[in-house]
């Protein structure tokens, strides 16, 4: 990460780093590289769980490494992503009241809370996100991949809700593929295993519109690189990260202008 000019990482997955929050830091400080927070998925539209302890315990890691962005997604309750249920009306009261509570209790600890929909999730399509976006207060995640596969043009959502938005994921996307997702011809594992993410400037999302239309208000929140890459047993040259240093580059060359 620090080869190709990376300053800063989301937490990753368990096992990406130490569990324990000193032995983190300390990872994270060896390499220079600040840490901005992670993707957490919970489940938020059972009446009957309550996500907040998770949370709380989630928050003192955060301080420990100085994160300040709690990347929340609301889980189907199945497993993986290419299945979910449809969510009634107390469903959703449930979901937005947790999404409120969590703003709150994450504004507590000095962190920004934002959803990221999400494919395979309970906020995934253009409905959901708008449900959202007037049913609680929480800002947005702008994923722009899974906003791409679920049926959100995530350069219209960046012009028309900029305000909302305080973290952004950027990954770029097979348009084709996507549309097989989006149509049930294709599931989202393997639209993925077919390469449907690309390196960024590779795909069909609009960067220079979206970063244009964040800078024009004031945007002051985290690009964040997220390369899916296919391993194989026998990677050539570089492998995974000539991917990555060529989104880095693709993206530096947009927000320089």
């Amino acid at each position: 990460m620090r080869e190709v000019g990376l300053a800063a990482t989301e937490l990753g997955p368990d096992g990406f780093l130490p569990a324990e929050p000193g032995a983190m830091a300390e990872v994270l400080s060896r390499n220079h590289l600040q840490a901005v927070g992670g993707f957490t998925p919970l489940l938020l539209h059972v009446s009957g769980h309550d996500p907040v302890p998770e949370v709380e315990k989630l928050l003192q890691a955060y301080a420990a490494t100085g994160s300040d962005v709690l990347v929340l997604s609301a889980v189907s309750g199945r497993e993986g992503y290419d299945t979910r249920p449809v969510l009634d009306d107390r469903g959703w009261r449930t979901l937005l009241t947790n999404l409120d509570r969590l703003t709150d209790l994450a504004t507590e600890h000095g962190v920004r809370a934002v959803l990221h929909p999400h494919v395979g999730t309970m906020v995934e399509n253009p409905d959901e996100v708008q449900r959202v976006l007037d049913g609680s207060s929480i800002a947005l995640c702008l994923d722009t991949g899974h906003l791409l596969i679920g049926g959100t043009d995530p350069a219209e959502l960046t012009r028309q809700a900029p305000h909302r938005i305080a973290h952004t994921h950027l990954k770029d996307v097979d348009a084709r593929l996507a549309g097989q997702v989006q149509s049930g011809r294709r599931s989202y594992t393997e639209a993925v295993r077919e390469g449907m993410y690309r390196p960024l400037g590779q795909g069909d999302v609009d960067f220079g519109a979206i970063v244009g239309h964040l800078h024009g208000h004031g945007y002051d929140g985290w690009y964040v690189l997220e390369q899916d890459t296919i391993l194989t047993d026998e990677p050539r040259g570089e492998g995974p990260v000539a991917d990555v240093r060529a989104s880095v580059e693709h993206l530096r060359a947009i927000l320089s202008h």
